[in-house]
């Protein structure tokens, strides 16, 4: 009898410590890390100065893959930027479209335009170092197809490569929604938000975590060349921290994109996204060293890491939660998760368009992050990457 109790006391034990280790795991990922980098980052005062300097001369390179409905507005802004004409260079790089796009782009061709055309498709990173082989530019920016940048964004954007030590700039992508918002939309938006308050306390403390394929810009020779599962705006930034440069954010370049007009295409992206990032550790584990860089490492562990793998912490804690239901205290918590579950269940399906609909959608939001994380997470633990990619308009385009 005293071996049983015994036995039945160790395993609480252990469902206990899996329960608190879980909830705290959780809980400093979507609130200790926020307010425990705010601290960090106010306590280093770091002065910015840029000095008149020559500007550099620029790459930027367009991804597009059948982007007919979206490249005429982006090569229209890219002409009015505010940037000298001599010092810029625009790269069209087509993963063999076959809808028009790669037509609309030579009738650019005068205005200093350049369409490098893959003839079959090979996917965004193989475009990309297509591309960068036949860039002159002393920096190379990155953009996507539907993403409109501010006239200034360039200048905002460049500046800090006054300073030897930056890497790599990541711009400040916003997002919006064509008509009235939808549900998608105002989630992505929070998340967003988010997003962008923890890239500023990043950059502040001592380098941002990667970068953002809608606006960043690298210096040239610091590009590596990326395998076809790669994803560059990640996978480059890594290479160049693991070189011994920083990354900084400027919210002052600007970009707005129009955001997913379905959760299912957001599920999608972050798939792709996570499986590939996860990934990208993969191809630069020195960076996981936290004696290499020590503030980069604390911020690529709690804002990304425990982030993918939060989806394994809440299943975890789910389980201990009902291992534990005898307890009243345990029981309670088990309540409250299932019920907030379930209002991610009612999201799935029903959403109006008030208060009450935000709630659900937000819930639905959360969970449909985490499971996208849990797919992804498994795509790269199963080696499951596929080379080629398609952006959320084209997705919809094929429904229609």
């Amino acid at each position: 009898m005293q071996v049983r109790l015994a036995t039945d006391l160790d395993i609480k034990t252990v469902f206990e410590f899996m329960f608190w280790l879980c909830a705290g795991l959780l809980g400093y990922v979507y609130l200790g890390y926020p307010i425990l980098l705010a601290v960090l980052a106010r306590a280093r005062k770091a002065s910015l100065s840029f000095p008149d300097a020559p500007k550099p001369k620029l790459t930027m390179l367009i991804s597009a893959f059948n982007e007919s409905a979206v490249i005429a507005a982006k090569l229209e802004n890219a002409m009015a930027l505010e940037y000298p004409h001599d010092r810029i260079e625009v790269f069209v790089v087509s993963d063999a479209s076959d809808d028009g796009t790669d037509e609309i782009v030579q009738r650019y061709s005068q205005a200093g335009v350049h369409l490098i055309r893959q003839q079959t498709r090979m996917g965004k990173s193989a475009g990309l170092n297509l591309g960068v082989s036949q860039a002159t530019g002393d920096v190379l920016v990155f953009s996507d197809a539907n993403a409109l940048y501010q006239t200034d964004a360039l200048h905002h954007l460049v500046r800090h490569f006054s300073d030897p030590c930056v890497g790599y700039v990541v711009g400040n992508a916003r997002y919006y929604e064509k008509g009235s918002e939808s549900a998608s939309a105002e989630s992505e938006g929070l998340y967003w938000k988010i997003e962008t308050y923890l890239k500023k306390e990043e950059s502040r403390f001592g380098s941002v975590v990667g970068g953002d394929g809608a606006i960043y810009a690298i210096r040239r020779e610091l590009y590596s060349p990326l395998l076809p599962t790669d994803i560059n705006d990640f996978l480059n930034p890594l290479q160049i921290i693991a070189r011994g440069y920083t990354g900084v954010f400027e919210p002052a370049a600007v970009c707005y994109e129009e955001a997913a007009e379905s959760f299912s295409q957001e599920f999608r992206r972050k798939v792709r996204i996570v499986s590939r990032s996860l990934n990208a550790l993969r191809r630069v584990p020195g960076v996981l060293n936290p004696f290499g860089n020590p503030r980069h490492w604390f911020s690529l562990i709690s804002h990304k890491v425990l982030r993918w793998f939060a989806p394994f912490f809440l299943m975890v804690l789910l389980a201990a939660s009902f291992a534990l239901w005898r307890i009243p205290v345990y029981r309670a918590f088990a309540l409250i998760q299932v019920g907030f579950y379930a209002l991610a269940v009612v999201g799935w399906f029903w959403r109006p368009n008030n208060k009450f609909g935000k709630v659900f959608s937000l819930a639905f939001y959360f969970w449909m992050v985490n499971l996208a994380s849990l797919i992804g997470c498994l795509k790269c633990f199963r080696g499951d990457l596929a080379g080629q990619w398609t952006p959320p308009r084209q997705s919809v385009q094929k429904k229609t």
